[in-house]
């Protein structure tokens, strides 16, 4: 289905956003990967609901005006916000995965009543795992690996660290060009250290207006970013929800993601 390709103009950024479909609004993001990752799993959402990806500041089209700001959760879940006030949307549905589950709950948070029902699937919230410090200390390796070796080897030490043993090129790419390496040095430099440091207000969450559901995928077992939505669900006091395929699931099995997503909003 062709989207709408839109721009908005944010403090510090120029942001690029796409609605498709028809339907209750829901919200569907990531971080790092932009629009182009969800693209397959929006489409097969579009009948039934209004879908809108983005960009988020400083990847793919998405610009911003001072390359050394780092992206913080809390940061782009005020552009989020941004996009509803321009979508004119009081309120909608949320879907994060990865990075962008911290988006959305930093959202929840801070932008109370403007979030129905959050799905968080796999949020990376090293800090809440036992061994945290130990996490944490990978994640500056990764960093280190980056600024010393580049993007491909920063790539695999993140692999091996999030429980892509054997994958020595990390996650899946949509496009393996100069934009991909762009966004992921931004990504390393930028944005990595601030989104696994991130700590919800598990209390401001349990209060809000919001249902928040926590995403695993049925093949996730081994990741790091299993036991950190275990740890999250758990301080909410909910049951693990199970989503089709793995860490990107949403790309893997875009139409039985999409049905599984569905009947969650719906439940």
């Amino acid at each position: 289905m062709a989207a709408d390709v839109r721009a908005l103009d944010v403090p510090g950024a120029r942001l690029t956003y796409e609605v498709r479909g028809t339907g209750p609004l829901l919200l569907v993001m990531g971080s790092p990967m932009g629009a182009a990752y969800f693209a397959d799993v929006a489409d097969a959402l579009a009948g039934r609901r209004t879908v809108v990806t983005h960009d988020p500041r400083g990847i793919a089209r998405s610009t911003v005006d001072d390359p050394a700001q780092d992206s913080t959760p809390e940061l782009r879940a005020a552009d989020v916000a941004a996009m509803l006030d321009a979508l004119g949307a009081p309120v909608a549905d949320v879907l994060g995965s990865s990075g962008g589950a911290v988006t959305a709950l930093a959202l929840a948070q801070q932008h109370p009543g403007r979030v129905r029902t959050l799905v968080a699937h796999e949020p990376p919230l090293l800090g809440l795992l036992p061994d945290a410090a130990t996490h944490h200390a990978r994640t500056e390796l990764v960093v280190q690996t980056f600024h010393e070796h580049g993007v491909a080897a920063a790539w695999g030490a993140f692999a091996g660290a999030a429980g892509w043993e054997d994958d020595a090129e990390g996650p899946p790419v949509v496009d393996d060009d100069e934009g991909f390496a762009r966004d992921s040095a931004r990504f390393f430099a930028h944005e990595l250290r601030g989104t696994t440091t991130w700590l919800p207000d598990v209390a401001a969450l349990r209060a809000g207006a919001q249902r928040v559901v926590v995403g695993v995928g049925e093949e996730s077992a081994a990741l790091e970013t299993a036991a950190t939505s275990a740890a999250l669900a758990g301080l909410l006091g909910v049951d693990v929800t199970p989503f089709p395929g793995e860490h990107g699931g949403f790309m893997e099995q875009p139409a039985a993601f999409a049905e599984r997503l569905v009947a969650v909003l719906d439940d």
